[in-house]
Parts: C-alpha cells; sequence; structure tokens
C-alpha cells in the first residue's frame, strides 16, 4: 500500500505527458503479467487434460474387458439352459498392422522399446519384436505422410540403440540381442520398401503393407553401417571370453588321458582334473562357451547366415592363438602334443556337426593348427619324409614349417632332434613357395561380414505386444 501511495505522489509530481506515458507503461506491465499467469494455467490445464484422456482410456478398457467377461458369464449361464448347444461366432476386428503413437510420447516409446528393454523381458515372444513394433509405428507415419515423425523415430532408434551398446560394451547377450533387432529393422524396412525387387518375394498380404509415401534407403545404409559395428563388438566381446582358455584348453590340458607319460622333460604338465581352475581350462570349458554362444544367437532370432559368420570368426582365433603360442614354445613342439591337438580338434569339429556349423568354414579356418599337429607326428629323417611334408603342408608358411621343426622336441634320449641338414631340404624344396614372411598368425584380423537380405514370413497384423512392454500409449489401428 505504501508503494502504490508513493507511486501515485510520483506521478502526480510528472507532467501531463508523462503522466499518460507512465499509465501506459504501467497497463501494458498489468496485461503482459495477467497474459503469463493464463498461459501458465492452460498449459497446467492441457498437462491435466492428456493426463485426464489417458486415464479414461484405461478405465474404458477396463470396462470394456469387464463388460465382455460378463457377456461371456452370461453366455455361459444361458449355455447351461439351452437344450441344445449353439456356437456363436465373433467377428475380429480388422487390424491393419500399423501403431500410433502421439509425438509427445516418442521419448517414452524409445525408452520402454529400447533404451531400458531388457532381452530376458521377452523370452517366449517372437524374436525381433521390437523391430516388428518399431517398424509398425513407422509405417503409421508413413500413412499419415508425416516425414518429420519418421525422421524423428528413426533417429531416436539408431541414437538409442548406440547408447545401450555403448553402456553394455562387454555384454554378450545385450549386443546379440540389438544385432538381431537391428538387422531384422533392416530387412522390414528393405522387404516393406514397396521397390519391386523386394515385393516379388512377399505375399500379397505382406505387400500391402509397404510403405506408401517415403523412400527410407538412406536410413537403411545407416542401419547396415550401424549393424556391422554391432557384429564387431559381439565379436570383440566373444574374444575377449575365449581368449583366455584356448592355449590351457589346446596345447595344455591332458584330455587323452595317459598322455602326460610320453611328454618331453619340462614340459608343463596339467591335471584332467583341473577343469576350471584359476589358470587352467580344459577343452570342455571351450565347448561349454561356444553353446552358451549358440544359444543365445538362437533365440534372440539371429540370421543364420550371420550365425555361421561368428563361429568361422571364433575358430579362426582359436586357430591363431594355438599356433602363435605352438610356434614361440619348444616345450610344445613334441609328438605328444601333435597327437593331443589333433584329438582337440577332432572334438571341435564333432561340435560343429552338431550345430549344423560345419557349412561355416570355420573347419578351414583351422587348417593351419591342423598340418602343425600333423608336421609334429610326422617323421622326420628321410628326403621321402621331407616331400611328405612338403606336400602335405601348404597352409603353413615355409617360415612357420621350419620354426617348428627347429623348435620339436624329442619324447626321450632315443628319438633324435631334426637335423640341420633335413630342415634345409624343406627350404630348398619350398624356396618356389612366395609365403610372406611373418612367422605368426594375425589372431586380430576379422573376416568381412555380408548381411544377406532375410525376409520374415509373418504379417504385421499378426504381431501382438505383450503387456510387459508397458507400451499402452500406443494404439493398434
Amino acid at each position: 500500500m505504501e508503494d502504490q501511495q508513493q507511486t501515485f505522489c510520483q506521478t502526480l509530481l510528472l507532467s501531463p505527458e508523462a503522466q499518460v506515458e507512465f499509465g501506459v507503461q504501467q497497463e501494458i506491465s498489468r496485461l503482459t503479467n495477467e497474459n503469463l499467469d493464463f498461459k501458465e494455467l492452460v498449459e497446467k490445464l492441457e498437462k491435466n487434460e492428456r493426463k485426464l484422456k489417458k486415464q479414461l482410456k484405461i478405465y474404458m478398457k477396463k470396462v470394456q474387458d469387464l463388460e465382455a467377461a460378463q457377456a461371456l458369464a452370461q453366455s455361459d449361464r444361458r449355455h447351461h439352459e439351452l437344450t441344445r448347444q449353439v456356437t456363436v461366432q465373433r467377428k475380429e476386428k480388422d487390424f491393419q498392422g500399423m501403431l500410433e503413437y502421439h509425438k509427445e510420447d516418442e521419448a517414452l516409446l524409445i525408452r520402454n522399446l529400447v533404451t531400458d528393454l531388457k532381452p530376458q523381458m521377452l523370452s517366449g515372444t517372437v524374436p525381433c519384436l521390437p523391430a516388428y513394433i518399431l517398424y509398425m509405428c513407422i509405417r503409421h507415419a508413413d500413412y499419415t505422410n508425416d516425414d518429420l515423425k519418421v525422421h524423428s523415430l528413426l533417429s531416436s532408434t539408431i541414437n538409442g540403440i548406440k547408447k545401450v551398446l555403448k553402456k553394455h560394451n562387454d555384454d554378450f547377450e545385450m549386443t546379440s540381442f540389438w544385432l538381431s533387432n537391428t538387422c531384422r529393422f533392416l530387412h522390414c524396412l528393405k522387404q516393406y520398401s514397396g521397390d519391386e525387387g523386394f515385393m516379388t518375394q512377399n505375399t500379397a498380404k505382406q505387400n500391402e503393407h509397404c510403405l506408401k509415401n517415403f523412400d527410407l534407403t538412406e536410413y537403411r545404409q545407416v542401419l547396415s553401417d550401424l549393424s556391422i559395428q554391432i557384429y564387431q563388438q559381439l565379436i570383440k566381446i566373444a574374444e575377449g571370453l575365449l581368449q583366455p582358455m584356448i592355449v590351457s584348453a589346446m596345447l595344455e590340458n591332458e584330455s587323452i588321458q595317459g598322455l602326460s607319460g610320453v611328454r618331453p622333460t619340462g614340459y608343463r604338465k596339467r591335471s584332467s582334473s583341473m577343469v576350471d581352475g584359476e589358470n587352467s581350462y580344459c577343452l570342455e570349458a571351450i565347448v561349454r562357451q561356444m553353446n552358451s554362444f549358440h544359444t543365445v544367437l538362437c533365440d534372440q532370432g539371429l540370421d543364420p547366415e550371420i550365425i555361421l559368420q561368428v563361429f568361422k570368426q571364433l575358430f579362426y582365433m582359436i586357430n591363431a592363438v594355438t599356433l602363435n603360442n605352438l610356434l614361440l614354445r619348444k616345450d610344445a613342439c613334441s609328438w605328444s602334443t601333435g597327437m593331443q591337438l589333433r584329438y582337440n580338434i577332432s572334438q571341435l569339429e564333432e561340435w560343429l556337426r552338431g550345430k549344423n556349423l560345419h557349412q561355416s568354414g570355420a573347419v578351414q579356418t583351422m587348417e593351419p593348427l591342423i598340418q602343425a599337429a600333423q608336421l609334429l607326428q610326422l617323421k622326420k629323417k628321410t628326403h621321402e619324409d621331407a616331400e611328405a611334408i612338403c606336400s602335405l603342408c601348404t597352409s603353413l608358411s615355409t617360415q612357420q614349417i621350419v620354426k617348428i621343426l627347429n623348435l620339436y622336441t624329442p619324447l626321450n634320449e632315443f628319438e633324435e632332434r631334426v637335423t640341420v641338414s633335413f630342415i634345409r631340404t624343406i627350404q630348398a624344396q619350398l624356396q618356389e613357395r612366395n609365403d610372406p614372411q611373418q612367422l605368426l598368425l594375425d589372431s586380430k584380423h576379422v573376416f568381412p561380414v555380408l548381411f544377406p537380405y532375410n525376409p520374415s514370413a509373418l504379417t504385421m497384423d499378426s504381431i501382438h505386444i505383450p503387456a510387459c512392454l508397458n507400451l499402452e500409449f500406443l494404439n493398434e489401428v
């Protein structure tokens, strides 16, 4: 009140023109404050309206479910009263295989479907379900011709996947899950792109679900690049889990009982009872880890062609690490080691056949190690022996063959070392080879990965969203 009186007194001291200007300013200030108050009130009312609409939708659904349950109960009562059985067929609603969401719910969609989603939540559901749901959302945005919505959803999805992979950069299951879903999302964008080359492989119903307004070729390339990055991360994680086991399981552990009695003096023996000690692993540990990888990849719906490439890469790593250690350890180059290697390799080949992975090319990546094992067991005395070695060891370089022969350790005093003259004979016979000078294999080498097109037999209107995903804000169209 005192401020108002003071302001009034000051106003009386002003000239008439200044009084008018001051009054206008005061009125503008008052109106501005009122407008801000009204704007804040409107925002609160709009927010409350959206909240009430969502609650109304939930309650309407509960009422419909209750009415349906009551109708079913009443129908059951009537059924018992009837003297003859009457079958009532209910006409189901024909869904178009699209999902509608409001733009303000996009962050919630990405959070529930990508960043916060755990693979275990979808156990027993359709493999790659998040990819199908995302495509159904893209279809509705395409149906409404909303290019901003399409762009925003695709960008948010890609960024969300990258965020998950960065957070779980050592989690094989999570990485496999998003490799499967990214590949499936890419397949969906191809299968339903409307391109004639893809439409010929679809059913008539599937072609009805193709995009109508947008060409997403550039996004398909981005998803393809992202798939390659995820694949490389998956291989890195798998190799990190396998590598500590390889030398112990392949070279040191005694998987053939009694073989330690014929090993050369000084060899670091490993008891067969030490399955998973701190620094000791047997072949069974590698097989168990391979089984775990295979189960996860299959359960999450990864394309069979990619699974073959994964195990080809892992078997190459086993070959490279084992051979490199053999080339650097004199105590490992003996007849008994050759016997042990041949047995271990045969067990891995048997595992591949049991999992129907023998067509992956994994066995071919093991050929240098197979030949090294045979070299350790061949005779190494006569000119004929040298010819046999040269004809057999085609996957080993001259430098690797000579290195193994130099390191070869006799089992006892009755067995002779490989003579210098025999090694020179080998070198003379192999001098025409144009072998690389590098002795060790590159254990970090990665084969080029291919993602062949793999369309789904499902139609978009057959996909059902489980309640565990908590996507009630989506409207099925």
